[in-house]
């Protein structure tokens, strides 16, 4: 099997008048499909499950309480060296910077989301061993009634624990902190305290200010502290530890769907991208602070003149978080790097702006618009619908990339909020009168389920939904479930 036959790119929907750029140009976010390399571990992990049967019931479990997929808890196979070809031909690369404990080779599909391999000498079952990655070991254990301690101290930067040994298979539960490889290794002396001082220090950061710049100040001064106790990877973790909680706070799809996780003890550990939204006014601040956090820029989306809107994607690959931000753009705009560059104000608010003029900066007190999880796609829309959620029309509905938001949370809006875009012209009396008496859209949870690897996300799905999430269209929120 050669590589050419495993690494395809995905024909996407193009859309004439919108534009994709990149940043920077050197790298290439044409994200292959790697279809071939995941029906390969979707087969050793069939096996696996095969002869270790507490697998096979979690992975039960896992479909019937969370309408996820074992697959996508897997944070890595042990295979014997004898797959080493197998796996060169399939696309997969050496991983030589990953640390392990007995100098196994790590190979990664590079560019995709696919778990990592690795070969251990003296293996003959293939594979031998498959680590799952719930978001805590703690809760994992608790819920699992699993005994024993797990390697590594708590909030250290791996931990592992043995959930079930059986026909030489061995089955594991593991927890990253800001680490990619895969040996345990001690907290340093008052390296505990500083932990809980930064988690504490962002859990608590204030969101309401009456002037959203004092509010950007202040979270990067909490940021200064935070990186000088812990450093900028586990600020980057703790960060968007807090801010998954405060959305959940405010949208009851993402409290059912993260308590339903949460009685199998695998928390957020499958979320897939964090969105945000953010004024013209302080989106150069939103992107800024994601770079103290040691994001770097992917794809940049100029979404066209009747679209209205721009996003930035970046990534954290040290911790494994991406956020799509997104921002209004005027047509004029879309040759301009409105990542770097702050965009003056506008004549009037596209879909994003008006959400942040209604609502708030994603970033202080709206919080997320909404938080992106790897799920069974089929699954999840009916086991949601049966616990009274309901889930819109796919956005993306294709064989490597299927995608849909939950009904939305309608929240109040302030008489403070609504008379200031009256004042401005933003609004008119009667779109007050509607957002006054019914609120407005406010957050979703996302169901999303992808295939061969494929990392990225379609533009024109993504123009179709923002469209669709208007606030000026009232009648989203009666809209039934999609298909």
């Amino acid at each position: 099997m050669n590589r050419s036959a495993t690494v395809r790119r995905p024909r996407l929907p193009s859309k004439p008048a919108a534009r994709f750029d990149l940043e920077p140009k050197a790298q290439n976010f044409d994200w292959p499909l790697a279809n071939d390399a995941e029906a390969f571990l979707r087969r050793h992990i069939a096996a696996f499950q095969e002869r270790n049967s507490v697998a096979r019931r979690l992975a039960e479990h896992m479909k019937a309480e969370t309408g996820t997929d074992f697959f996508e808890w897997t944070d890595q196979l042990v295979l014997a060296p004898s797959e080493e070809k197998a796996l060169s031909d399939l696309g997969f690369v050496q991983d030589a910077d990953a640390e392990t404990p007995d100098g196994e080779a790590v190979y990664e599909f590079a560019r995709t989301t696919l778990p990592r391999v690795l070969l251990r000498r003296g293996q003959k079952q293939s594979p031998s061993l498959v680590a799952l990655r719930p978001e805590f070991v703690a809760d994992f254990m608790a819920c699992n009634n699993l005994s024993g301690e797990p390697e590594g101290e708590p909030c250290s930067r791996y931990r592992r624990i043995l959930v079930a040994e059986e026909n030489g298979t061995r089955l594991e539960a593991v927890e990253r902190r800001a680490y990619g490889g895969f040996v345990p290794a001690p907290l340093k002396p008052g390296e505990l305290s500083r932990i809980v001082k930064a988690r504490e220090l962002l859990r608590t950061r204030p969101r309401h200010f009456t002037n959203d710049a004092e509010g950007f100040k202040a979270a990067n001064e909490i940021l200064d502290r935070v990186i000088k106790l812990v450093g900028r990877d586990l600020a980057c973790q703790f960060f968007f530890e807090a801010e998954r909680v405060y959305w959940e706070s405010r949208n009851r799809a993402g409290r059912i769907q993260k308590h339903r996780q949460d009685r199998l003890g695998l928390g957020w550990g499958n979320h897939d991208h964090h969105t945000f939204r953010a004024s013209r006014e302080h989106f150069v601040d939103l992107v800024e602070f994601l770079l103290r956090l040691g994001f770097t820029k992917r794809e940049r989306y100029y979404a066209g003149a009747e679209a209205g809107w721009g996003a930035q994607v970046s990534e954290q690959s040290a911790v494994g978080i991406v956020v799509f931000a997104d921002v209004d753009l005027l047509p004029e705009e879309t040759q301009i790097d409105f990542s770097r560059h702050k965009l003056p104000p506008a004549p009037r608010l596209g879909t994003v702006g008006l959400w942040v003029g209604l609502h708030g900066e994603s970033f202080l007190e709206a919080g997320m618009h909404h938080l992106e999880a790897r799920f069974d796609f089929d699954l999840l829309r009916d086991q949601l619908q049966a616990s009274g959620v309901t889930t819109m029309k796919p956005f993306s509905d294709f064989a490597f990339l299927r995608q849909a938001f939950t009904e939305g949370e309608r929240w109040p809006v302030s008489a403070e909020s609504l008379e200031r875009l009256l004042s401005a012209g933003l609004i008119t009396r009667e779109q007050l009168a509607s957002f006054s008496k019914e609120g407005a859209i406010g957050s979703h949870l996302e169901n999303l389920q992808r295939h061969g690897g494929f990392k990225g996300f379609n533009q024109k799905s993504v123009s179709v939904v923002i469209s669709a999430t208007d606030p000026r269209k009232s009648h989203f929120a009666k809209e039934p479930a999609g298909a």
